[in-house]
């Protein structure tokens, strides 16, 4: 294993000739620039909970791949499924039987699920419950809470240059948890109101994360009952990591709608959107389609993923090596005297420092740890894998607790 100090000899020189081909060098998320230049852009190989950039540094991934690689990186049982379909065939003029098999098992495993259709991606998922949820009330209006992230499309993307006011004319907003806030905003709405969309815990990027009050989902509930408005749980980040059901069916609340994808296919493009019965019709009418949208290898994937997580009890595995990286996390930050948040849920944790306004302390933590061979990012959240096991949560926990010491030596304790 090279060390990850080594020269990025290979990332520089990729990242030269991305800058001359690809707008900004490199675009969305995973675009380096908005990290840390201390972070590699390209990456060569992954495997169970690490991965290797194209120099040879290897890390501890508790980013996986920015959620959606669930059960480990190249998982043995995926990789089967989706050789064998790709034997038989992947973009043809239909949907392979695998489509029909995968719609089972997802209306077996989903809770609220009566049915479920097919896309690419996350985006692709919430856009279409606000097209489901418009047609089947003929009415306009959408709530949100103010600054979740529900994808990219002009009705929603966090950086707006080049798309209108007109986009989200009929978007009106809340802050997550307020039920008072939550009902002037109904109000607002009027007669319009078609829906409400929320996620399950409130992840805004920046920010500490804050669980759903549980109350204030069950009020959510109540008032689209009394408005005959849709409840849309945007599950796209949590999905098949808080609960294999759904996220929130350990509260008891029903969503109308879901959408869904990240963990769904273990790293495969693939989302979905499941809903109950009565929403069936308008979900028929209403015109959705792509042209990778039927790919049978993707669903080969998250068929076999789904399987498998229920098999080996995925979400068990994953908080226990989320509780245990938290447990090594806070303890380490105790003794260097440096006082963090750690807000979230194991499975899907986020860390700032106290009063690092500008995210100095935090940064330099995140490029600490991944000199150290751990690789997680400085504003985003975490996510936990199936292949985290003990071992690899230690070395994780090394990795960090040279971050801490470092930062207590550059800042001092807080």
């Amino acid at each position: 294993m090279t060390s990850a100090a080594a020269v990025k000899s290979a990332d520089v020189e990729l990242t030269r000739r991305a800058a001359k081909v690809v707008p900004g060098g490199m675009y969305g998320h995973q675009a380096i620039r908005n990290m840390s230049a201390a972070y590699p852009q390209f990456f060569a190989a992954g495997e169970g909970a690490l991965i290797t950039d194209v120099d040879g540094n290897e890390y501890v991934d508790l980013m996986c791949s920015w959620g959606p690689v669930v059960l480990g990186h190249r998982d043995p049982v995926v990789t089967q499924a989706v050789r064998t379909q790709m034997e038989m065939g992947d973009c043809l003029d239909g949907p392979g039987p695998v489509l029909v098999d995968l719609a089972e098992t997802v209306v077996d495993v989903v809770t609220d699920a009566d049915w479920v259709l097919f896309g690419k991606n996350g985006t692709d998922a919430t856009t279409a419950c606000l097209t489901i949820a418009r047609a089947h009330t003929s009415r306009s209006v959408v709530l949100v809470a103010r600054g979740v992230y529900h994808g990219a499309a002009p009705w929603c993307t966090p950086v707006p240059a080049g798309t209108l006011a007109s986009d989200r004319a009929a978007m009106g907003y809340f802050d997550y948890n307020d039920s008072d806030d939550f009902d002037r905003a109904v109000e607002a709405a009027g007669s319009d109101l078609a829906g409400v969309m929320l996620t399950p815990f409130r992840h805004v990027e920046g920010e500490d994360q804050d669980l759903v009050d549980v109350e204030f989902a069950r009020h959510v509930r109540r008032r689209c009952d009394e408005r005959d408005a849709l409840l849309i749980v945007d599950d796209v980040r949590c999905g098949f990591r808080l609960a294999h059901g759904g996220s929130w069916e350990p509260i008891g609340v029903r969503a109308d709608l879901s959408a869904w994808s990240k963990a769904i296919a273990n790293g495969y493009p693939l989302a979905a959107v499941t809903g109950q019965e009565a929403l069936r019709e308008a979900a028929s009418t209403v015109f959705l389609t792509g042209s990778f949208w039927m790919n049978s290898t993707p669903m080969a994937a998250a068929l076999a993923t789904i399987r498998r997580l229920g098999d080996i009890d995925g979400v068990s595995l994953m908080r226990r090596a989320g509780a245990r990286l938290r447990a090594g996390i806070l303890a380490q930050a105790a003794d260097n005297g440096l006082t963090i948040a750690y807000t979230g849920p194991d499975v899907m944790p986020y860390v700032t420092f106290s009063g690092d306004v500008d995210r100095e302390r935090m940064t330099y933590f995140a490029e600490t740890a991944l000199r150290s061979g751990v690789y997680l990012h400085p504003k985003h959240n975490w996510f936990m894998s199936c292949a985290m096991d003990d071992a690899v949560i230690d070395r994780a926990l090394r990795g960090t607790e040279v971050a801490f010491a470092e930062v207590r030596k550059r800042f001092g304790p807080n």
